[in-house]
């Protein structure tokens, strides 16, 4: 078995590349997974694994057999190359090199019923996470992202969503090729907006339904209002107008999982 105890190993310093820049990632069609959940659930998701790198006093050979189901490379670590690669500060001594899967449009397999959550243009990695954990929670059939700024693959979207872009459904595209996805399949969409709403709880949800939110700074593009089916809004007793994104796009999520009856 391959040992590397140096963090001046060239492989670990593509490695390092791998984990701050979008660039390598995109380049080498591969990322980073740190965890052993996160790991397994990247494999329950399809995810193809090609290395696991670990520290041999944190995580046995025969662990990592029992996890990865296929015949992987395996090379054996110190403390200073984990910590060198790792993103968080609790250390479980086992990361993953996978290969990245297609975020198309055309790729989605949705139910005859499907409910969908869109976020145009979000900015900040903590706030996709936190919007794919509640996707995950409530089953949604997949999140779409209009207009990307972020990299899916950054390690802070994998660290804040706990494993779960690799248990939703995930794909990408800009504004204009969503609205005209969720024409073609004849989803209705709700687009979470101040201007010309009304209010969310009075629309029906029980059926082929996308809801759509954006930024917490600009909110949605005109093109989302003016496409929209209806445009909805949370209603707010306090100072200010907008809140959280990932919070906002939760209560919309569960409200429709209420009317669904939670199906």
């Amino acid at each position: 078995m391959k040992q590397i105890t140096s963090i001046q190993n060239p492989f670990i310093k593509s490695l390092v590349l791998l984990q701050e820049k979008a660039k390598a990632r995109k380049q080498t069609g591969t990322f980073l997974i740190e965890g052993l959940r996160e790991i397994s659930l990247a494999i329950k998701g399809g995810y193809e694994i090609e290395t696991v790198l670990f520290l041999p006093e944190l995580v046995t050979e025969s662990q990592i057999n029992k996890l990865v189901n296929t015949p992987v490379s395996l090379i054996e670590i110190n403390k200073e190359v984990y910590q060198k690669l790792a993103y968080r500060d609790t250390t479980e001594g086992i990361l993953a090199i996978a290969k990245t899967k297609s975020m198309s449009l055309a790729d989605l397999k949705l139910s005859d019923n499907p409910l969908i959550i869109v976020a145009e243009a979000p900015e900040k990695p903590g706030n996709i996470g936190a919007l794919l954990r509640t996707a995950d929670a409530a089953n949604l059939d997949a999140v779409l992202i209009a207009n990307p700024k972020s990299d899916l693959y950054n390690p802070n979207i994998v660290r804040s969503s706990v494993g779960c872009l690799f248990t939703n459904q995930i794909a990408t595209g800009t504004t204009a090729e969503i609205i005209a996805f969720l024409k073609e399949k004849k989803i209705d969409f709700y687009c979470a907006t101040l201007q010309n709403s009304t209010s969310y709880h009075t629309q029906d949800f029980t059926t082929p339904t996308a809801l759509v939110v954006g930024t917490e700074a600009t909110g949605l593009t005109q093109d989302w209002r003016d496409a929209a089916t209806q445009n909805i809004i949370i209603p707010m007793q306090g100072e200010i107008d907008s809140m959280n994104v990932s919070v906002a796009a939760a209560i919309l999520i569960f409200e429709a999982k209420r009317q669904r009856g939670f199906n």
